[in-house]
C-alpha cells in the first residue's frame, strides 16, 4: 500500500531502497519558502542497522503490514530469544538486535505480539505494561516521604528504573514498555 511520507508514523513498517524498515522518530521540516520534508530514523529489520533518512513530502512509500501472532516467551540462550505459537505450540527464535527494545520487559511466560513477514519473524510488540520484581534497590530515606524523589532499582531483567523511595527489593512492580517508568505496584 502506497502512502505519502507526510503519513508515515513511528512503529510503521515500510520498504525503502529494497529493504524492509521499522520508523522510531519522525520530524516534519518546513524550511521557509522551500519545500517541506520528512526526516525519519530507521531500523532495518533484516539487520538491526539504524539510520536517518530524508523524504520529500511529495514522495510515497510502500507501507508493509505484519502479521502479529500471539507467542509466549520462553527463555534466552545467549543472543537468541525463544517464542512458543499459544496454539499451534511451534517455537521460533529471533536474535537480540531485532528485538533489542523488547528485552529489558521479557520474562518468562509473557504473552507478546511476535510479527512475522513472509514467515520470517521480525519483531515483538510488547503489552503496554509488564509486571517486573525489583531485584535491587537502595532502601528509602524517611524524609523522602514528603518529597516526590526518585531511586534507582535493578528489576529481574536487569533493566534499571527509576522509582519511588517507598518500594523495596522482592516487590512487584508495573513498568509501562514504551517510555520504561515506574508505573504503579502490582496487584
Amino acid at each position: 500500500m502506497l502512502i505519502q511520507a507526510t503519513q508515515i508514523r513511528p512503529g510503521m513498517v515500510i520498504e525503502h531502497n529494497n529493504d524492509l524498515w521499522r520508523v522510531l522518530t519522525i520530524s516534519h521540516i518546513t524550511p521557509g519558502n522551500w519545500r517541506g520534508m520528512v526526516q525519519a530514523k530507521l531500523r532495518n529489520l533484516t539487520s538491526g542497522t539504524q539510520t536517518e533518512t530524508r523524504f520529500r513530502s511529495e514522495d510515497r512509500l510502500e507501507r508493509v503490514v505484519l502479521e502479529q501472532v500471539t507467542m509466549e516467551f520462553l527463555y534466552q540462550d545467549g543472543d537468541l530469544f525463544h517464542f512458543m505459537n499459544t496454539r499451534t505450540y511451534e517455537q521460533v527464535t529471533i536474535p537480540k538486535e531485532l528485538i533489542e527494545e523488547a528485552v529489558p520487559y521479557l520474562v518468562a511466560n509473557l504473552a507478546v505480539q511476535v510479527e512475522f513477514f513472509e514467515s520470517r519473524p521480525l519483531n515483538v510488540a510488547l503489552p503496554k505494561t509488564v509486571a517486573l520484581r525489583v531485584a535491587k534497590t537502595e532502601p528509602g530515606l524517611k524524609s523522602a516521604a514528603v518529597t516526590n524523589t526518585l531511586k534507582p532499582a535493578t528489576l529481574e531483567t536487569g533493566a534499571v528504573v527509576q522509582v519511588p523511595h517507598f518500594v523495596v527489593e522482592g516487590e512487584v512492580i508495573t513498568i509501562n514498555t514504551e517510555t520504561g517508568d515506574y508505573v504503579g505496584r502490582a496487584k
